[in-house]
């Protein structure tokens, strides 16, 4: 018997956008729902959808409103947000909010499609955090604090390793810096203490600290471990 398709719920008010991901994500297997606006996209709540692809330009409830009302009904479900190109303040925001990830107009469905797997992914794991995380060479054990790039023993100081630990329980997922402040160091509000932290872990991790492919920067916004394999 087969399983039953994952709901997407697509909340844009603009027809074609609509159409593109209606085609684009029924062709992999999703059940597509749709909301032209915020009073719509509501309502589809009852039906329970597995994900959630959110524009911020409604026309009727503004985006980080409605982002805000749905976390206040279903604070588990993933979102997925669209944005306009240039628009760090508002997608920094989005996910301050409780957004999964952001998407920026225009986009490629394989890119659209690797972050709903990566978000459908990160919920699965919240319940159960994995004793081993694997990205390519990379292996972090959390129950050993060992960590690992190919055979090769990484010696981490304790915040370089709360750091790792952190971006590894939301892999695939991108981190505000305010996030990530808040998590580390209660106080502080100073990105640049997390950059040298993020720099010195690149440093221990990283082939070409320069050209990172691990810990990936969100120009603005944040950082972001590659998802697991």
């Amino acid at each position: 018997m087969n399983a039953a398709p994952i709901k997407v719920l697509v909340i844009d008010d603009e027809p074609p956008i609509r159409k593109l991901l209606r085609t684009g994500l029924s062709t992999q297997g999703y059940d597509v729902l749709e909301a032209s606006n915020g009073k719509g996209a509501l309502e589809q709540l009852s039906q329970n959808p597995a994900l959630i692809i959110l524009d911020l330009g409604l026309p009727d409830i503004q985006g980080h409103e409605l982002l805000r009302m749905i976390r206040s009904r279903n604070d588990g479900v993933p979102i997925v947000v669209l944005s306009s190109r240039g628009d760090e303040a508002g997608k920094v925001q989005a996910l301050d909010l409780g957004a999964d990830d952001y998407l920026t107009k225009p986009f490629g469905m394989d890119e659209l499609l690797a972050r709903m797997r990566a978000a459908l992914r990160h919920q699965l794991q919240v319940h159960g955090e994995r004793a081993v995380f694997r990205s390519g060479d990379l292996s972090v054990d959390l129950v050993r604090r060992i960590v690992k790039v190919g055979e090769r023993d990484i010696k981490l100081s304790p915040k370089e390793y709360e750091l790792l630990r952190v971006l590894v329980q939301h892999a695939g997922k991108v981190l505000t810096h305010r996030f990530l402040l808040k998590e580390l160091w209660d106080e502080l509000t100073d990105a640049q203490y997390l950059r040298v932290y993020v720099r010195q872990l690149r440093q221990k991790i990283e082939t070409d600290p320069e050209r990172p492919h691990f810990v990936l920067t969100e120009t603005g916004i944040g950082y972001r471990l590659r998802a697991p394999d």
